[in-house]
């Protein structure tokens, strides 16, 4: 019998109970969705606690895979980026807030709820906390388009600053091309209101600061240029001390995924599990119900011979293997390739402007809504002869919410300017039965998520053992606040019966000190392509994923810095790497 079983593996965006964001904008504007953001991730007593935006609590688990959630009402849940760290043996949480001075908060035992607030001195945003290895401990903060994020020394048991805080980290859209704003850094979409530019600014965000130290040098990484863009991303500098002087590293940006199923991979937060091996939690966008529409990713990072910091999202919205040692990072993706994109997909019913099709397409942006709300309402999924299933991943949408779910009273709500908002972290289920069939006629099922009431957005289910499968369905019933059953994609993943698609090599060509136009020949046994770069040969770190295209143009370069790229291509049945060519500096003037 085909059936989930239990996780060894898990696949971005992490299945999590995201909680409900009802916002109004005075009587003009209603947004409902699911959010969460900025992950803080620690391990504490041999557990694993995750931190995000928006979630009314915090997340926790013993394997990376399986998430327990803890609600929070003691912590200002309604205060963005908050951050945690170990501190002296106990966990220490803090969280944005301008206006007034912003608390910290401890514990010794998260999981009973009992916490001790200490009052703070100022009020920061994106605060992030980091204990040197001599007990000191220092405070860094910023989230601005025009001021910088700094750092100060902090007493270690009350917080407060020991001396004035000092500049740290500005942007530098001149010589670093990843910090530029616009989707794909293409500044003709931004459309900003006046009024919007005059409040933010129209530069990059520079914020998220999160601290590292690595065999005695230190890394403070930060996030840029926004959070609703396809190339927000997690950048670094390196320094001998925690407060610096800091150097920029050319490797930047560390963590980058502007293509693929689901794209973003910034403001996160860089740690170690119990093994020793190092990953990089960061934001995934979503922005299609409202701009902080986002979710979580989980990614293997690591550190090489020469000190890089970096992270594995060649295939990071594909399954991850969960180590149960030290393992090399790269060795932890890539095992399980796509097997349902462009795949044969019919439904009981469509609502105009959401077919089918839409399932397939491998973009969390638009998706499948049923053409009602009743129970049955269906997809069925027919994949290519010759695969071999692994895992599925089913990934629901909020499609309008906001026109069936009730508005909240008042009185539950958060008023901040012009924007009331409440949050809603109680468990939503959304129940759908998910089945895989060896001849389409025969069915077995391998996930029912109406047995457990869970509220899975992007559930992901690994199989027992590898199936023959041809067909995969997927029947949902009672949805929340009574809304049409919506699927953004149903991802089935394995092995094909393809052969290892042809290799390529990548033609750049500069166009500018920051940008790269990189082409190669585009041949039918390829699905898509990874275009990598970095400073060498064997460090093409960063990458972006792109399909049915034969070219791309990379704005992400730092100015006078010689590069490598290599174009891999693959399908069903693997990937082939490709050849990496240089790429010289643009001539300085």
């Amino acid at each position: 019998m085909t059936r989930a079983a239990a996780p060894t593996r898990f696949a971005n965006p992490l299945d999590l109970a995201y909680a409900v964001q009802d916002q109004s904008f005075g009587p003009f504007r209603r947004r409902v969705n699911r959010e969460a953001a900025d992950p803080s991730v620690v391990l504490f007593r041999d557990r694993f606690y995750l931190f995000a935006s928006m979630s009314g609590g915090f997340w926790h688990s013993e394997d990376l895979a399986g998430w327990e959630f803890m609600p929070t009402p003691e912590l200002p849940v309604y205060d963005y980026a908050p951050d945690v760290r170990v501190i002296d043996d106990r966990v220490v949480m803090c969280a944005s807030r301008r206006s007034s001075p912003a608390s910290f908060y401890h514990s010794e035992d998260p999981l009973g709820g009992r916490w001790t607030e200490i009052p703070g001195t100022r009020g920061f945003w994106d605060p992030h906390l980091f204990q040197d290895d001599d007990g000191r401990v220092y405070l860094y903060q910023g989230c601005s388009s025009r001021t910088p994020i700094d750092a100060v020394e902090v007493d270690r048991s009350t917080f407060a600053p020991l001396e004035e805080p000092i500049p740290v980290i500005s942007s530098d859209i001149s010589t670093r091309g990843w910090e530029r704003r616009g989707e794909s850094y293409d500044a003709s979409t931004i459309r900003d209101h006046p009024l919007l530019k005059w409040r933010l600014g129209t530069g990059p965000y520079i914020e998220g600061p999160w601290m590292t130290k690595h065999d005695g040098v230190y890394y403070l990484q930060y996030s840029a240029p926004g959070t609703r863009l396809n190339t927000y991303a997690d950048g670094y500098y390196v320094g001998k001390s925690p407060l610096g002087p800091f150097e920029y590293a050319p490797s930047s940006p560390f963590s980058l995924k502007p293509g693929g199923f689901i794209t973003g991979a910034g403001h996160g937060s860089t740690f170690q599990d119990r093994h020793g091996n190092w990953w990089h939690a960061a934001s995934m966008r979503i922005s299609v119900n409202d701009i902080f529409e986002r979710r979580i990713g989980i990614f293997p990072a690591g550190f090489d011979a020469d000190g890089t910091l970096f992270s594995c999202q060649e295939f990071a919205d594909y399954p991850i293997r969960m180590p149960d040692g030290p393992a090399e990072p790269r060795s932890l993706v890539g095992s399980s390739m796509l097997l349902s994109h462009g795949a044969a997909v019919t439904a009981t019913s469509s609502l105009a402007g959401h077919g089918p099709e839409l399932i397939t397409n491998e973009d969390v942006r638009d998706w499948w809504v049923a053409g009602s709300s009743r129970s049955g309402e269906r997809l069925e999924l027919t994949l290519p002869e010759g695969c071999l299933v692994d895992s599925i991943q089913v990934n629901l949408a909020e499609h309008r919410w906001e026109e069936s779910k009730p508005r909240p009273r008042r009185k539950d709500q958060v008023v901040r300017l012009w924007q009331r908002r409440s949050l809603h972290a109680d468990p939503l289920s959304t129940p759908f039965l998910l089945e895989g069939s060896t001849d389409g006629q025969t069915w077995t099922v391998i996930a029912d998520t109406r047995l457990d009431d869970a509220s899975r957005s992007h559930a992901y289910f690994p199989l027992e053992q590898p199936q023959a499968l041809r067909s995969v369905r997927l029947t949902g019933y009672e949805q929340p606040y009574g809304s049409p059953f919506a699927v953004s994609a149903l991802r089935v993943f394995g092995r094909g019966a393809e052969p290892l698609p042809s290799p390529r090599i990548g033609q750049p060509e500069r166009l500018g000190p920051t940008d790269v136009r990189v082409t190669w020949n585009h041949v039918g046994d390829t699905h898509g392509y990874n275009v990598r770069w970095g400073l060498a040969p064997d460090k093409l770190y960063s990458c972006w994923q792109v399909r049915d295209t034969a070219s791309l143009d990379v704005g992400a370069l730092t100015a006078g810095v010689a590069y490598w790229v290599a174009v891999d291509s693959f399908n069903t049945g693997g990937v082939t790497r490709g050849e990496p060519v240089a790429v010289e500096p643009w001539p300085l003037r």
